[in-house]
């Protein structure tokens, strides 16, 4: 009896999810005409095939074929385990190793020669999709339409075009939210700091973009980036493509910005959008300036022996490095939703953590001790901080 195991795909460029079914089908009806046993289904629905880092099932499907659960992966065409030519050399590699062979639909047995050749063709198709993406991201920029996620302030725009397919990036103004962002300006440019700005939302019960609680970064935003409200020039009826270039990490398969020189920005003015006007944009810029002067990386404080573990006890808020060596809930700080203002300094937080742990480890019933988690340790220190 030969085993069998299934394998389906469809990525984010196709939101089908019928694919994935019909993939499936296919592929179980060769197994019955060649007398194979299905013994296993994998599938990852909606994910790019350039990475198999991120996909849940495909490694499931590796390490059962590590424990010996079956002989052959049959899938649909090579590309569908990957499109990238390191992967798809790295599972035909381990999947030999484990005396698994695959064997597709559209090549049959897979061998080296389909590895190297499908490989290079897949990485090729990738490359050409990607710049056929952003050359008509530039097309619609040029013509004033949107080609990025949805800003606040704004809405989307419905509209057909002649041949009845939606018109794509088409935005206007939402009056509601664009009084939230004038306040946000002005509040700013009349000297307020972020975190007193977002604090002042949330006790109105102001909704973020996200739904959530606003926080400093969220208006603040990142200088090198151009990003958050006050770096938006949307506001100011500008639209500006090619900022950033995406690019995926190798290790992680995640999606990594990095900025692109200013000359090759794309600027396109759509004065419909405009927000804010000139005056209290450079009001606002000007006062961006006067703290632009120190490097991120001089602003990053060292890490102590808790960090990220110290909760704080009245909301669960991370307890992070308010100046100094002072920990504090950064709710508070940074959001002003939680009303725990008690802050504690990293020596004394490391002097009575250590000396938790040495009574317990030396207590009669310390055999329990080290099951226990530190974090909820360092959530009941803290606790007793904020009562």
């Amino acid at each position: 009896m030969t085993r069998v195991a299934l394998y389906a795909r469809y990525s984010s460029d196709n939101q089908r999810e019928a694919s994935i079914e019909d993939q499936l089908r296919l592929c179980r009806e060769l197994a019955a005409r060649e007398k194979w046993t299905v013994v296993g289904t994998y599938a990852d629905a909606a994910i790019s095939g350039s990475s198999i880092i991120r996909r849940p099932d495909i490694q499931r499907l590796l390490a059962n074929a590590q424990s010996g659960q079956f002989e052959i992966v049959l899938t649909e065409a090579l590309d569908r385990l990957s499109r990238d030519q390191e992967d798809v050399a790295g599972l035909f590699k381990r999947l030999r190793f484990a005396g698994v062979r695959i064997v597709t639909l559209s090549e049959g047995a897979v061998d080296e020669l389909h590895v190297g050749l499908k490989g290079t063709m897949n990485a090729l198709f990738l490359r050409d999709l990607a710049a056929k993406i952003r050359r008509g991201q530039s097309g619609r920029i040029l013509n004033g339409y949107n080609a990025g996620g949805l800003s606040y302030g704004y809405r989307v725009v419905k509209k057909l075009d002649e041949r009845g397919e939606p018109i794509r990036g088409l935005r206007e103004t939402d009056e509601m939210q664009a009084d939230v962002v004038r306040r946000i300006f002005r509040e700013f440019a009349a000297g307020q700091s972020a975190r007193t700005i977002a604090a002042g939302l949330n006790k109105e019960g102001i909704p973020s973009p996200f739904g959530g609680a606003w926080g400093a970064s969220t208006i603040n935003g990142n200088l090198k980036r151009r990003s958050g409200f006050l770096y938006n020039e949307a506001y100011i009826g500008l639209l500006v493509f090619n900022r950033i270039q995406m690019r995926k990490d190798p290790e992680t398969g995640k999606r990594i910005s990095r900025p692109n020189p200013p000359e090759t920005w794309q600027v396109v003015e759509v004065p419909h959008l405009r927000i804010i006007d000139d005056e209290l944009w450079d009001a606002v810029q000007a006062r961006k300036k006067l703290y632009g002067g120190m490097k991120l990386h001089h602003r990053r404080r060292p890490k102590h022996m808790f960090s990220g573990l110290v909760r704080c006890g009245h909301c669960g808020a991370s307890y992070t490095v308010k100046n100094g060596d002072q920990l504090a809930c950064a709710a508070h700080r940074e959001k002003g939703t939680c009303t725990n203002n008690r802050t504690i300094r990293v020596g004394e937080l490391e002097k009575r953590v250590l000396a938790g742990i040495q009574r317990r480890l030396l207590a009669s019933s310390g055999a329990c001790w080290p099951q226990m988690p530190l974090r909820v340790s360092l959530l009941n220190i803290v606790r007793s901080i904020s009562d």
